[in-house]
Formats: structure tokens, C-alpha cells, sequence
């Protein structure tokens, strides 16, 4: 097992379109000076290293935004510089976030050249007038087209739906569920639909422009894709992603677990440990202002700030109910030195356990398929 393990995210803040739905560091721009783009990412990226040089990258993730708009000698030169920085773990994953329009998917052969061994495409729907619905500027046949080429392209291969849309129904949901797992190679990622803050779909939905499942639908949802799934041999690792034994993300499996990773680009977030401390980091949201001060001083951190014990155990319990195995007591107390019991509330615990929202096999705390359903509750309940 690797001593110090690293995962590297880049982010692409462009974007062709904003979705209705999407809360992301996304912007539309007419024009994006590329060469300047690439050299400031490698910039920060020398910074991040000068801060953490004694790792071992095990992902890169490419993320956005939609960083199949970049051209692929940049993703080349940021792989090749990742590489000369630190060392690279000999089955290092190298993610791709792409939307499925015809014009990304031709660049496919260009990505993997340039060292990209597993693509993330975002469908979102396989259904012409959801994509309509959900702002999206791709049909269901370009869709479909695309994950055949990413099928062809690369050996690992993803894609993203959303459910739980208005007006859908739970034989609309499986009629899909099952195109999809035609198509689908060892991971998917489904999710439901949630109103996010600031986004076109906050004001519409507030407006009651549409109306969404409710909580029994909502469950029944969740329900039949995680048996269709486990059906399937795609195990529901984490809450909405599902795949077979091994091929689960690695990069987002980094986040999951508390592991050290640093982020590039506008609006990134990073989570590594300097001198024995664990250090939060973010970058300037403003495409352009980051742009103007990675230029000027190499980087543009606005945050760096050491993480206390209390919001390390916060955000390791919020995120690693979203996994099915949960938290596990001893791993914990190895990464952070906490007793886990002492810093979250015992009663709640027993309490939802009680509800068969929680379970403790001693081992481990984890989430129940119902709790998976209330898990901010949950997560907000145990402080």
C-alpha cells in the first residue's frame, strides 16, 4: 500500500452552456486564450508540489466546467508535468469529464494519446425531451453514439444520468435504468435530481415551474436502481455511484476516504497534510481573477488554513457515510488520531440504528439504503 497516496483534480471552469440544474465553478465564455490557460495550470501546479512534494499520484481527474473543451496537448502537458513533479503509482487512473456532443466524442483518440486511460461522459438522460428539460445540448442518439466510441476509445468508461425528474414514474425510470445498462460498461453514476442554490432551476422550482418526486417516489427510485444494479454486478459503493469489484473511481474514492488531494484551477478545493497537519485549500472562483493571479504570484489560493480536529472528524463522517462500508472505527483513529465516538453524538447514533437508518457492526458505522435517502440529516444530527 502506497505510504503517502495523492490525487491531483484540474479544473476547466468553461463551459459551452450553463445547465439549468448545475451549481459547479462553470462559466460561458466567446473566447479562452489556451496557451495562457495551459501555462497558468502548470504554474499552480508547481506551487501545489513546492507545498507537497512527497506524495505518490494515484489519480489525476480532469473536471469541470467541461474540460473536453480543452485541447488535448494542454491535458498532455499537464499528465507529463503531474509526472516530472511527483511520482506516478504505476496504475495511475487519469479521468476525463466530457459532455457527449459530437464534437468532444471525435476528440476521444486525441485524449487518449495524450494519456487519458478513463473518460466520465455526462449524459444525464437518455430521453430526447429530458435532455430538453435538463438544458442539455446533446440528443439521446449523440449520447449513445458517444459511449459507444468511449466503449471502443478506453478501457475504463462512465456515465452519469439524472433521475427522479419531474413527472417521472417508476416504469419510465426502469425502461431507461435498463437501456443504460446496455450500454454501460463497469461504472455508472445516478443521481437524483436536488434543486441547488443560485441556479436556474432554484428560481423555476420556487416559481412552481415543476414539480419534483416526492419522498415515497423518491425511495422507490432509489430502491429499484440500486436492484437493478446489484442485478447487474455494478455494486452501489458509494450513494449514487455503482460499479463492478475494482473499477470503482479511484480519484473520488481519495475524496471519500480522507486522503490527502490538491486542486488546480478556478475554484478548486484541496485537502492535504503539510508537516504533519492537515491543510484545507481554495483557489479564486473568478476564472479570470485566478487567471490575473496565478500570473502575477504563481498561484491563486484565497484559503490555507489548517483543518481543527473537529471539522476533520465533520467532514470524514459526512463523507464516509456516503460509502457502503461506511467509517471504520479503526481506520479513523490511524488517520486522525480521534476516538470517533467521542467527537460524534452517541444518543443520535443509537437512535437512528434504532430507526434502521444507521448500522454499527462494532467495526464499522454505516448507512442503511433508507438512510443513504437522508443522509444531510443524518451527517447534521451527529454533531
Amino acid at each position: 500500500m502506497l505510504e503517502k497516496p495523492l490525487a491531483v483534480y484540474i479544473h476547466w471552469p468553461f463551459c459551452l452552456s450553463k445547465c439549468p440544474y448545475c451549481d459547479f465553478n462553470s462559466h460561458v465564455r466567446d473566447k479562452v486564450e489556451q496557451e495562457r490557460w495551459k501555462n497558468a495550470l502548470l504554474r499552480e501546479l508547481a506551487y501545489m508540489h513546492s507545498h507537497a512534494p512527497d506524495f505518490t499520484v494515484t489519480s489525476i481527474f480532469f473536471g469541470g466546467g467541461t474540460p473536453s473543451l480543452m485541447p488535448a496537448d494542454t491535458v498532455e502537458a499537464l499528465i507529463v508535468a503531474v509526472g516530472k513533479l511527483w511520482k506516478n503509482a504505476d496504475d495511475i487512473e487519469i479521468t476525463l469529464e466530457a459532455n457527449p456532443t459530437s464534437v468532444e466524442a471525435n476528440s476521444f483518440a486525441d485524449f487518449k494519446r495524450a494519456g487519458v486511460n478513463r473518460v466520465s461522459l455526462g449524459v444525464q438522460s437518455l430521453r430526447d425531451n429530458e435532455l430538453k428539460f435538463l438544458g442539455r445540448g446533446h440528443s439521446a442518439g449523440e449520447a449513445i453514439r458517444a459511449i459507444e466510441l468511449a466503449r471502443k476509445t478506453f478501457d475504463r468508461y462512465s456515465f452519469d444520468l439524472i433521475y427522479a425528474r419531474p413527472n417521472q414514474t417508476l416504469e419510465d425510470w426502469d425502461n431507461e435504468l435498463s437501456e443504460a445498462l446496455q450500454l454501460a460498461g463497469s461504472h455508472l453514476s445516478l443521481y437524483q435530481l436536488t434543486i441547488e442554490e443560485n441556479t436556474a432551476f432554484h428560481h423555476a422550482y420556487a416559481k412552481g415551474g415543476f414539480v419534483l418526486p416526492d419522498e415515497e417516489l423518491s425511495e422507490a427510485l432509489y430502491r429499484l436502481t440500486e436492484e437493478k444494479m446489484c442485478l447487474h454486478g455494478l455494486t452501489p459503493y458509494e450513494v449514487s455511484n455503482y460499479a463492478r469489484i475494482g473499477q470503482e473511481s479511484r480519484h473520488n474514492l481519495s475524496y471519500w476516504r480522507g486522503d490527502s488531494y490538491i486542486g488546480v484551477g478556478a475554484g478548486a478545493h484541496g485537502r492535504i497534510n503539510v508537516n504533519g497537519k492537515r491543510v484545507a485549500t481554495q483557489t479564486l472562483k473568478s476564472p479570470e481573477r485566478w487567471l490575473e493571479n496565478v500570473e502575477k504570484s504563481g498561484n491563486a489560493v484565497e484559503v490555507w488554513q489548517e483543518i481543527t480536529p473537529e471539522i476533520e472528524v465533520e467532514e470524514r463522517v459526512m463523507m464516509g457515510l456516503r460509502l457502503r462500508d461506511g467509517i471504520n472505527y479503526r481506520d479513523f483513529q490511524i488517520h486522525t488520531g480521534l476516538d470517533l465516538e467521542k467527537h460524534i453524538n452517541l444518543s443520535k447514533r443509537d437512535f437512528y440504528i434504532g430507526q434502521g437508518l444507521l448500522e454499527d457492526d462494532k467495526n464499522a458505522l454505516k448507512t442503511t439504503l433508507k438512510g443513504r435517502l437522508l443522509l444531510n440529516k443524518l451527517t447534521a444530527e451527529l454533531f
